[in-house]
């Protein structure tokens, strides 16, 4: 079942990402599209394994950074520009640089906050960053570290629950910082793609 929801996350967010790029070149000053885009990028990245997920997330950040070009006070996109530091600060081994990435994020999530001081979304994205740091340090303690190089949470859920059960743990740890980071601009990509001209899918039958 676990499979099929990954399979099927992988595949909306794959057909966010062409649609994205469809749109983005009829129109590359859409700032909305790119957010978008940026977002559902930085959703595959966790699909790819540690050099093309970090390649990902970095394609993720230059759409968000075209998106604030476009327009400054676009909260959403410095909000996604927040978890997409965040990421890459969680693939960097060395604390001290990884430290850099969790400024900037946090530097993105205040001036989200700014903009939309009521978004309680942005205020835990806030909130969390600070304590980024000390779950780095649990992440390569744990050895996850090398095991998020090798690949995202979904590609590796099979052969972790083969694992003990302190690497179990770790694996939990893993999925709660990757969790406020991931999902939460899975919502905006949702929002967004549902926003979108595109028609609802037939209910079931």
């Amino acid at each position: 079942m676990e499979m099929s929801n990954d399979f099927d996350r992988l595949l909306f967010f794959e057909h966010t990402r062409r649609t994205a790029e469809a749109i983005y070149a009829k129109n590359p000053h859409d700032a909305e599209n790119l957010t978008k885009w940026g977002g559902v990028l930085l959703e595959l990245s966790q699909f790819q394994n540690g050099p093309e997920s970090k390649q990902m997330v970095q394609d993720a950040i230059d759409k968000l950074e075209k998106a604030l070009v476009v327009d400054p006070r676009k909260h959403d996109a410095l909000w996604c520009l927040g978890n997409a530091y965040t990421s890459s600060a969680f693939l960097i081994p060395e604390l001290e640089e990884a430290k850099v990435y969790f400024d900037k994020a946090a530097q993105y999530f205040e001036q989200a906050v700014e903009l939309e001081p009521t978004n309680e979304l942005y205020q835990k994205s806030l909130e969390v960053t600070s304590k980024a740091p000390g779950l780095h340090v649990e992440i390569h303690k744990h050895g996850l570290g090398e095991q998020v190089m090798a690949g995202g949470p979904s590609s590796s859920s099979t052969s972790t629950k083969q694992q003990s059960t302190k690497k179990s743990k770790s694996s939990d740890l893993k999925y709660d910082i990757f969790g406020w980071i991931i999902l939460a601009v899975g919502i905006v990509a949702w929002v967004g793609f549902a926003k979108s001209n595109m028609p609802p899918p037939p209910p079931p039958r």
